[in-house]
């Protein structure tokens, strides 16, 4: 398809301070291995908060023939749209011209035609407010996450360094002192979801929650008594009660029974990236030996493991969620590299473990679906190592979900040169479509059911991918990317067309 003959009216818009609306990593890995840098969240500025700094597993077997099939058929698949769509282009050249806004397909309409999921997009910081990015947001998506305001260091004021004050709380009948909670940050994006769902029934926005528990962007004083990280961490008892009270506290303030938000949301990741790169077993307090306890957030090591030497702590969480959350809530389990086999098998056993804990609210674990975060980039997973994948977590889960969508650029693009961004996209397109063809056709064969598909970012400028994170993550050479369906100036780009296109049958 000749994509250079797709016009759509540009909108312009004043630039906007934009670091705060870079979004933290959410929880993946950079795929090719980039790292991401902190900043000073209460200045609204962005983190790109993924869990390690070490490079995604790119590297790919050579190509079975089971994989070369998929790529020829999602190809032919391809170039037959494609065909069609150039004749219509010529049947409608003397056609009337109209807003190239107003042309381009709404995207969750052609993906809830061809999968019948959700269709979402990650925002965090100031993008809510930048207006070209809210009528992105608000067209082709039907579900949001939000990158960084509902993870616990936001929930804590961004008091990293130190408690930002203590408070009684009652639970199960005992009084404990806890931290105090500030919910202002998600709030200010939720009350505007709000305002624009009464306003626009018709395209209502749902909310994904990420994330209750996380080994990063969790302040270290939180492990310690007293709440001071100058002093001994407290017992695994204690911490029981610290991690029930913190589940308990906000899935009650968002999707209690009186909170106003209770129907926005329509899942929760409960846990996040607790499978180690290194070792595809648990992530432990020595994943980074580069990284010492003592700092006031990590991005590898766990204090959770530190605490109690077992994953037990993962167990209760999904035990808390499933107590504390209205039976309506789904229940995720979410991490990145996931298509790596080492990684994949540790990542099966922990899914097969809180399986096993099941039960009904107050006894047991509740687990709905498996969020693959695909960051991945233009060369890899294969289309085979995908498939795999696929189809291990709908195996053991039945439901999977793409949570974190984006693909590093290879490592010649070059932003300057035309023709670098030209056969760059073509790269970024032709990936999305053969893993897209992988879902679909694990969608119809039953073998994995598909229930979201959710990019990380909105426009390119905007990804974590451009920005660097202490945290891991994100941009580790300074090379400009590409990784999402829309351009930095606002436009979509060839990828867009691999999930406008519906299925012909």
């Amino acid at each position: 398809m000749k994509y250079d003959l797709i016009k759509r009216r540009r909108v312009d818009v004043a630039a906007l301070l934009m670091a705060a609306a870079i979004i933290g990593t959410g929880c993946g890995q950079t795929p090719v291995g980039s790292t991401t840098e902190t900043n000073n969240a209460e200045e609204i500025t962005a983190t790109s908060d993924e869990s390690n700094n070490e490079q995604q597993d790119t590297a790919n077997e050579d190509d079975n023939n089971e994989a070369s099939n998929i790529e020829e058929s999602a190809e032919e698949e391809t170039e037959a749209e494609e065909a069609e769509e150039e004749k219509n282009d010529e049947e409608n050249d003397d056609s009337a011209e109209e807003s190239e806004e107003e042309e381009l397909p709404a995207l969750k309409d052609s993906v809830e035609k061809t999968m019948g999921c959700r269709f979402g997009c990650a925002i965090t910081g100031q993008e809510p407010w930048d207006l070209s990015v809210w009528d992105i947001v608000t067209k082709h998506f039907n579900c949001v996450t939000l990158g960084n305001e509902l993870k616990p260091d936001s929930l804590f004021g961004y008091s990293n360094g130190k408690c930002p004050g203590t408070e009684e709380a009652e639970l199960n009948g005992e009084t404990i002192t806890v931290p105090v909670l500030t919910f202002k940050n998600p709030e200010k994006i939720l009350d505007k979801i709000l305002k624009w769902n009464e306003t626009h029934p018709d395209q209502a926005l749902q909310v994904r929650g990420h994330v209750l528990l996380w080994h990063s962007q969790t302040p270290e004083w939180f492990f310690h008594e007293d709440y001071d990280k100058e002093k001994p961490y407290v017992t695994a008892e204690e911490m029981d009660k610290r991690q029930e009270w913190y589940i308990k506290s906000v899935l009650e303030h968002f999707v209690g029974e009186d909170s106003k938000y209770k129907d926005l949301f329509y899942g929760w990741d409960v846990v996040n990236e607790a499978i180690s790169d290194s070792t595809g077993t648990y992530r432990t307090d020595t994943e980074r030996p580069d990284e010492d306890l003592s700092e006031d957030t990590h991005g590898g090591n766990s204090s959770w493991w530190h605490v109690y030497q077992n994953e037990s702590f993962i167990i209760n969480a999904f035990k808390y969620a499933n107590k504390y959350a209205p039976e309506s809530l789904e229940l995720y389990y979410n991490d990145y590299n996931e298509c790596n086999a080492k990684k994949r098998s540790g990542i099966l056993k922990l899914l097969e473990a809180v399986k096993a804990e099941e039960g009904a609210p107050g006894e047991g674990t509740r687990l709905t679906a498996m969020g693959m975060q695909g960051h991945y980039s233009v060369s890899g997973p294969s289309t085979a190592e995908f498939e795999t994948s696929v189809k291990a977590y709908g195996e053991a889960v039945g439901n999977i979900q793409i949570t974190e969508w984006d693909l590093s650029a290879s490592d010649s693009y070059d932003s300057s040169d035309p023709a670098s961004v030209e056969a760059e996209y073509e790269k970024n397109r032709k990936q999305y479509n053969l893993l897209y063809y992988v879902l679909k056709s694990a969608q119809k064969a039953g073998t994995a059911k598909v229930t979201g598909m959710t990019f990380w970012g909105t426009i390119d400028k905007y990804s974590w991918l451009q920005f660097r994170s202490n945290v891991g993550g994100g941009n580790k050479s300074g090379q400009s990317q590409c990784p999402l369906l829309f351009d930095s100036k606002y436009e979509p780009k060839p990828s867009f067309w691999v999930f406008a296109e519906t299925d012909s049958e």
